[in-house]
């Protein structure tokens, strides 16, 4: 009995339905090819291509003098930012100063009471008198010993009590001198409750933290003083940068507020250690003062570098689309395929820009419009 091939109808569907998912995906693959290929492309004619005045150069090196930017804040050096108390605390009876209120050097700044200023005049005034009478004492303790008409016991005891005398009413003098009291001046007829308290230096009020009738101890500061004659810059440079900066360099700031305001600084000071977040402090001095420059205001800064060759292309060579620059390279006759590129520092109507263009034509005027030609030719 002879046996014939015999196929089920259930199996050639299957086969059938097999081999036509494989055609479909081999041909798949190069329809997404191709449809990639042709977003980045754009053709043009002869014509086309002169009427834009189609034009393609090469990568060239070039002097750039780079720069680098900077951010940071107005501050004051210690010497200029003042705080001002009382060694002996006291009750403020009276001030007129508030936040802001420009000052000299010797102005009157408040009035402050209490009855220990009453006591310690008190005792001063006292161990003088008691220094007076010691002082003719001890003199006469020695005449009378030169003559063996006293013991020395006795005159080392009028000695000693000079002595002591001395320093005490010294000791009073200097916390009287403390209290802006002339121990020089004092005498029974001027004993005052108050004493007043003046600017140690010119500037202006930065801050008031006390009010009147309150009472301030010794560790208090009453009143915060800036003398802005001498603010500087204090910008952040991040590692990376800190081999590109030096002392002496010049700098030039400007505020948020008024970008087109420049201000000239120059470096005076580099910190030589990092914080946690890996950058150091870099001070500038400011070479002319503007009062509307006020410590605790943000600046931002550009630090003319020295000059570098770097790789450039004209500018216009250069379009941005959706926030990513790119050039068109040339792929044949009036064949141009859109190619991204990092793009650094622009001057003089160059920019720097990253590796993979050498030897390449480059598309340097009608960029745009080819721009313009692909996508709305993709629309």
């Amino acid at each position: 009995m002879n046996r014939s091939l015999f196929i089920s109808p259930i199996l050639t569907i299957a086969l059938t339905a097999l081999l036509s998912a494989c055609s479909s995906n081999a041909e798949q693959q190069p329809t997404e090819n191709t449809a990639e290929s042709n977003e980045t492309l754009v053709e043009l004619s002869a014509a086309q291509a002169k009427n834009i005045g189609l034009k393609t150069d090469t990568i060239r090196l070039q002097q750039i003098s780079s720069i680098l930017k900077l951010s940071g804040q107005i501050d004051v050096p210690p010497q200029n930012l003042v705080s001002v108390s009382i060694p002996l605390g006291g009750y403020l009876k009276s001030t007129e100063m508030l936040p802001g209120t420009q000052v000299r050097k010797g102005q009157l700044l408040a009035v402050m009471e209490d009855p220990q200023y009453i006591q310690l005049q008190q005792d001063y005034l006292s161990a003088k008198n008691k220094l007076n009478y010691a002082s003719l004492e001890y003199e006469r303790q020695r005449e009378l010993n030169s003559s063996k008409a006293s013991s020395d016991k006795v005159l080392q005891q009028a000695e000693n009590e000079f002595r002591n005398l001395n320093i005490e009413t010294r000791a009073l003098a200097a916390k009287l001198s403390l209290i802006g009291i002339s121990p020089a001046r004092l005498n029974e007829n001027a004993i005052s409750k108050t004493i007043n308290i003046h600017s140690p230096i010119n500037g202006y009020i930065s801050k008031v933290n006390v009010n009147i009738g309150k009472y301030v101890t010794p560790s208090d500061v009453i009143f915060e003083l800036v003398n802005p004659a001498d603010i500087h810059l204090n910008l952040t440079v991040y590692e990376k940068d800190l081999n590109k900066i030096s002392i002496g360099q010049r700098v030039r700031a400007y505020t948020n507020a008024r970008p087109d305001q420049r201000y000239d600084t120059r470096i005076i000071l580099l910190s030589h250690s990092l914080n946690e977040h890996r950058s150091a402090e870099v001070h500038c001095h400011f070479e002319h003062y503007d009062k509307s420059l006020v410590p605790g205001m943000y600046m931002n800064a550009e630090i003319q570098l020295d000059n570098n060759k770097e790789k450039v292309l004209p500018s216009e060579a250069l379009v941005n689309f959706e926030n990513q620059d790119y050039v068109f390279v040339a792929e044949g006759s009036n064949r141009f395929r859109m190619t991204p590129v990092q793009k650094g520092q622009s001057e003089n109507g160059f920019s720097v820009v990253g590796p993979g263009l050498e030897g390449k034509k480059v598309v340097s005027t009608g960029a745009y419009s080819l721009l313009m030609k692909l996508k709305n030719t993709s629309e």
